[in-house]
């Protein structure tokens, strides 16, 4: 016989069950339970009546009576009577077989027991005993036993992860909570395809997935593989998106977990979980370890613990920083990391040789944003009306999880009007939710009110349209939007060195509206708060932190850690500091007002058309002053990128003709050369050659 078809199992064998503690323990308690409500009935039991009990005394066939104080009784028959009343032989039924009968009360009992053994018919004897309730007592001493042995059975699985998972139990504690995604197996679905924008970061991230996947081409050389990176941005910028594109493309093991797995409430548990994490590493290397939200764990140490006290956390990160570069090696573990928070981060976990690269994650771009935008709408029916340029521009500021979230607010906006397409107005009303908050057109205003907020926002809109600097306007509205009576909605430049003037146009745009409501109304409103915060703040800026004053020229008082008790300027410089600021604000103020003044006219025209339409556009404020004269640098960078791409399309079209070309040329040669089989003399097998004798 074969041997492979010995060590075969057969196809049609049942799949069996897999034993398991749990039955037997179940069974065991059935049997006692059975065992206790039957107590010791049995063969050798009878219940009968108490008129037949009297019959059987009667004839003999008894030889024992007990009475219980529940006027139940017990009848043990005699041996040789035992056929009478169970039809069986002695040996059938049993050890002491007996009859059970309740009588009217232990006095009639005894009155009729004592005359049949007056009259010679019982000789057997009497006793009288207390019931014993043996299923109360078993209960009373098993229940607490077994409640004590199923709450320990629930707190072990509870802490080994939930019933049904393996052994360990409470002992399980100490374990690494890290997900393991592998190849082939439960690895995620995201690739560097998903990932848009972010170029350096995933440029350096795939770099770190080669590291693992040729460390031959590096090492050949005399690099090392670097041992960390730590994914630095702010929220939403897709720190963890590149770590699963990363567990997507790597072709090694990837453990996933978050940083405030490590901590726990016992004592030593997160050391014992980060030992036991780089354990199974090892076993995996070469592989990548991710922790995000690293700062749950990593803050800087403080002095606490030297002074007696005992820091968990701080326990947890020193066995952290052992294992990542200690006196072990972990060669092939490479530890990835995110964070927004790496200011509190301990400078020790930051060093070279734990996290040799500080990979930044910064907002997106505008390029960057249309590229996140492309991702994003992917599953979305769009129509032809929507311009993912503008959305763009008109998205400064957002991560990706923002613009994520305005295309899925935008779809929802879509159903809830039961369109059947996407178009750029459900974008606009998104980005507008998102950026000012709910329309709330229940809002309740008076005539004056709104004749009021009106020339407050016409104010800004005709200034930012009037300066070369400032924002270019999209759309205002006087329908209150959130905590906000009225809003304006701008292209902000997105400059990365910003001008004095610059800084001083747009101060002077955001001062329009309380300058608007004073010159034509005569009378100021709190609806300037935040204007007046804003303005506030950045001329703060402007003189203590980027040396924009012509009394503090070229001084930086800003406050970092040095300074964290004591301001790093005199009383005196405060004041000049102050004086500066009020100074710098209102020659603004000033100017805003002058401005308006000359455009008085515009001005008005475009405070009653925001009453009548309560919406207006930068096409009515064109109409009303004209086109601006000045490009923004959106547009220069947009232009810009078209013009590259055209540029590179027509590279790239030239080279592919270039290449047709060669191609026809040389097929043209081939068609004049002489066809060499019929040159090739009949009966040799010698070939002619083209060359000269």
């Amino acid at each position: 016989m074969d041997k492979k078809n010995i060590n075969q199992k057969p196809a049609n064998k049942p799949n069996m069950p897999k034993f398991n503690l749990n039955w037997m323990f179940s069974i065991i308690a059935l049997m006692l339970l059975f065992l206790v409500f039957t107590g010791d009935k049995g063969l050798n039991t009878k219940e009968i009546s108490y008129s037949e009990f009297q019959q059987y005394v009667q004839k003999g066939y008894i030889s024992e009576v007990i009475g219980y104080d529940d006027n139940s009784v017990e009848a043990y028959v005699k041996p040789q009577h035992v056929g009478n009343i169970f039809g069986q032989d002695s040996t059938r039924v049993g050890k002491s077989p007996m009859v059970v009968t309740e009588a009217p009360s232990n006095d009639s009992l005894n009155e009729f027991l004592e005359k049949e053994k007056n009259e010679s018919h019982f000789d057997g004897t009497i006793s009288y005993k207390k019931k014993q309730n043996y299923i109360g007592i078993i209960l009373w001493q098993v229940l607490p036993i077994a409640f004590i042995i199923g709450f320990w059975i629930f707190i072990s699985r509870r802490w080994s992860g939930g019933g049904g998972m393996g052994g360990g139990g409470i002992f399980n504690v100490g374990k690494s909570k890290a997900q393991l995604f592998e190849k082939g197996g439960n690895s995620t679905k995201v690739t560097f395809k998903d990932v848009a924008g972010l170029a350096g970061a995933k440029q350096e991230v795939e770099e770190i997935v080669e590291f693992l996947k040729e460390p031959q081409k590096y090492t050949d050389l005399g690099g090392k593989i670097p041992k960390g990176a730590l994914l630095v941005g702010p929220p939403g910028t897709g720190k963890t998106l590149l770590a699963k594109a990363v567990a997507g493309e790597a072709d090694v093991p990837f453990f996933s977990l978050a940083g405030s797995d490590f901590v726990e409430m016992f004592v030593g548990v997160g050391a014992s979980r980060v030992r036991d994490l780089f354990r199974q590493a090892k076993e995996k290397a070469p592989c990548i370890v991710f922790i995000d939200e690293i700062d749950a764990v990593g803050r800087a140490r403080s002095k606490a613990a030297a002074m007696g006290g005992n820091d968990e956390r701080e326990n947890t990160l020193n066995q952290l920083l052992t294992e990542m570069d200690g006196f072990g090696s972990n060669s092939g573990v490479i530890i990835l990391a995110a964070t927004n928070r790496v200011d509190v981060l301990d400078k020790a976990l930051l060093r070279a040789g734990r996290f040799d690269r500080q990979i930044h994650v910064d907002l997106p771009d505008l390029n960057e944003r249309k590229e996140i935008f492309g991702v994003h709408l992917r599953p979305i029916k769009i129509d032809n009306s929507v311009d993912i340029d503008l959305l763009a521009r008109q998205t400064p500021g957002f991560s990706g999880a923002d613009i994520a979230n305005v295309c899925n607010e935008a779809a929802l906006i879509a159903a809830r009007h039961s369109r059947k397409f996407v178009g750029k107005q459900d974008f606009l009303e998104a980005i507008d939710r998102i950026v000012g908050g709910l329309e709330k057109k229940t809002k309740i205003t008076t005539e004056e009110e709104r004749r009021s907020i009106a020339t407050h926002e016409a104010g800004h809109a005709s200034i930012s349209w009037l300066l070369e600097y400032a924002n270019p306007l999209i759309k205002v509205t006087i329908v209150p939007r959130g905590r906000a009576l009225g809003a304006a909605w701008y292209l902000p430049e997105e400059r990365q060195l910003t001008t004095k003037e610059q800084m001083l146009d747009e101060m002077c745009a955001t001062l329009g509206g309380r300058a608007a409501e004073e010159l034509f109304l005569g009378r100021i409103s709190t609806g300037a708060m935040n204007d007046l915060e804003r303005v506030t703040k950045q001329a703060y800026s402007m003189i203590a932190y980027f040396g924009m004053s012509e009394r503090l020229p070229n001084l930086c008082y800003y406050s970092n850690d040095e300074y964290s008790f004591n301001r790093p300027y005199s009383e005196k410089t405060a004041e000049l500091i102050d004086e500066e600021v009020k100074r710098m604000v209102n020659e603004q103020y000033d100017r805003a007002k002058q401005i308006l003044s000359e455009h008085k006219e515009g001005h008005q025209r475009l405070a009653q058309i925001l009453i009548d339409k309560e919406v207006i556009f930068a096409d009515d404020v064109e109409q009303i002053f004209g086109p601006r004269p000045w490009t923004s640098r959106s547009e220069e960078i947009m232009a810009a990128n078209k013009t590259s791409k055209e540029m590179k399309e027509l590279a790239e079209q030239e080279a592919q003709n270039a290449t047709q070309t060669e191609k026809d040329v040389e097929a043209q040669k081939g068609k004049a050369l002489p066809d060499k089989s019929k040159t090739q003399p009949e009966g040799e097998g010698e070939t002619l050659s083209n060359e000269p004798q």
